[in-house]
């Protein structure tokens, strides 16, 4: 005879009917036994094709973003029932019609009135918001820190670095170095090979300096053909034992143009971290030294 429902009953099951997200029961054997109108409204699957079913059958097909396949490798569900531990996963599940949808997934155990587990619940979200939201977070952050034309730091990405180089400097004293760059008779290129090339040539500096610097370090456009570049845990021979490296390589950078191929250079001041440095005093330094080199033939480097 079948236990009748109590007033108390009805209301939570209206509850889990109206709440916006899905929400669907297991039991041990992880067979679906409840799915309220959210889950079908977000998976396009009904209760009547659903419930009865295993989760392992993979009917909703759950991928992480690298395309793992959730129901058979690393199921937050099953991991739940066996050890008790509530989860939560940011995953896909295949839609009724075959789309992807993203969601957000929280399991949670189901237990007897002895406390034995004897299932669990999964409630998922629609995800398809935030994931928009990163996508612009994502794409915002790379206009206000990356330079559009070489696809390196920009000026604001090089300040905000070495404001923080220089608190590490303050707190622990690591030494770390800057090295200000410019392209030598630009203004010269842009007037001989047009604008395109010299678009070319502040890509192919920027990229000769962002592949030949070390991982701890980085680099960015200042502004028109000056660049610099933040170094760490360094002494002055390995300063300019690196600034060296990058002049030379840059000289031998090749440019095609229909009209002739500029020649590319670069000159370079480099000086370390002092007591009492600013921001500003600290790049101040370092752009006297590349005057220098400018005034010293230029296709050097000057350090101070």
């Amino acid at each position: 005879m079948e236990s009748k429902k109590t007033p108390k009953d009805q209301f939570y099951k209206d509850l889990l009917e109206n709440l916006y997200d899905g929400v669907y029961f297991v039991d041990r054997e992880r067979k679906i036994t409840y799915w309220n109108k959210g889950a079908e409204r977000i998976s396009g699957y009904s209760p009547e094709r659903v419930i009865g079913s295993f989760c392992h059958d993979n009917l909703l097909q759950h991928v992480t973003e690298n395309g793992v396949q959730l129901c058979h490798n690393g199921c937050p569900l099953l991991a739940t029932i066996k050890d008790g531990n509530p989860r939560e996963a940011e995953i896909f599940l295949r839609h009724a019609e075959g789309y992807r949808v993203p969601v957000w997934v929280r399991t949670s155990p189901i237990r007897d009135e002895k406390g034995d587990i004897i299932g669990a619940v999964e409630v998922f979200s629609n995800n398809q918001s935030l994931t928009r939201m990163k996508r612009r977070v994502s794409k915002l952050e790379k206009t206000v820190v990356y330079d559009p034309l070489t696809q390196i730091g920009n000026r604001k990405h090089i300040e905000v670095k070495i404001n923080s180089a220089l608190n590490e400097y303050k707190q622990m004293r690591f030494p770390f170095g800057v090295l200000f760059i410019d392209i030598d008779h630009f203004k010269s290129i842009n007037d001989t090979y047009g604008h395109l090339t010299g678009d070319k040539v502040l890509r192919a500096v920027a990229n000769t300096l962002r592949h030949n610097l070390r991982e701890s370090d980085t680099c960015g456009r200042w502004g028109g053909e000056e660049f610099l570049a933040l170094v760490f845990n360094i002494d002055n021979d390995t300063l300019k034992g690196i600034a060296e490296i990058l002049r030379s390589l840059v000289e031998q950078t090749i440019v095609t143009n229909e009209t002739g191929q500029p020649k590319v250079t670069i000159s370079v001041g480099a000086t370390l971290v002092r007591n009492g440095d600013t921001l500003e005093s600290l790049i101040s330094r370092a752009d006297k030294l590349m005057y220098q080199s400018k005034t010293n033939g230029r296709n050097c480097v000057t350090i101070g």
